[in-house]
């Protein structure tokens, strides 16, 4: 099956992946010598998976919202595609609402993000009523409301910098997150 975007939407693609491509560079290649190879395999397992996710998510460029959508063939709403991003990359199980899925994995500052971090904003006068991906160079991806497509914006805009609710990090791309859904965000 193949899904059609605009050729704007390619547009859009290409310059996510250069961006994609200019971030993971920026990492770097050389290994300081006071650090353990084990942590080093980590980080550089951890950043291969966060590239596979923002890929992935990038991917979904021009796919329209649909409110509960849950599928590229159906419409994604900003929890969905979230969802659909993180099970195709790393076959984690998140949960359904946006508010639900900022329960889970590790919170961190706004300051420490990285690709493939999730951020949270508050769209709908309540907290946590909107979730996207981090892509680096404080730049996101969501699926935004109805009669838009997914599409990639700018953290630093007025809009989205009023609304920010906190940013969320899944650290174990194998687990079921799901499960860790409780009464607090959790702190692992």
């Amino acid at each position: 099956m193949t899904i059609n975007r605009p050729p704007a939407v390619r547009h859009h693609l290409l310059a996510g992946l250069l961006a994609l491509a200019l971030v993971s560079s920026a990492w770097g290649t050389e290994t300081p010598s006071a650090v353990p190879v084990t942590a080093l395999g980590k980080l550089h397992e951890f950043t291969n998976r966060a590239s596979e996710l923002a890929l992935n998510a990038m991917g979904m460029l021009g796919i329209r919202y649909k409110y509960g959508g849950n599928t590229p063939e159906n419409g994604l709403d900003c929890s969905g595609l979230v969802r659909y991003v993180f099970k195709q990359a790393w076959g984690a199980e998140l949960p359904r609402t946006s508010h639900e899925i900022s329960q889970v994995g590790q919170r961190i500052e706004k300051q420490d993000l990285r690709p493939g971090d999730l951020v949270f904003y508050n769209t709908l006068r309540r907290g946590f009523s909107h979730v996207g991906i981090y892509l680096g160079d404080h730049k996101f991806i969501h699926s935004p409301s109805a009669g838009g497509e997914v599409r990639i914006e700018d953290m630093d805009l007025r809009y989205w910098k009023k609304r920010f609710n906190g940013a969320r990090r899944m650290t174990d791309p194998g687990q079921h997150v799901a499960a860790d859904i409780g009464g607090e965000p959790q702190s692992q």
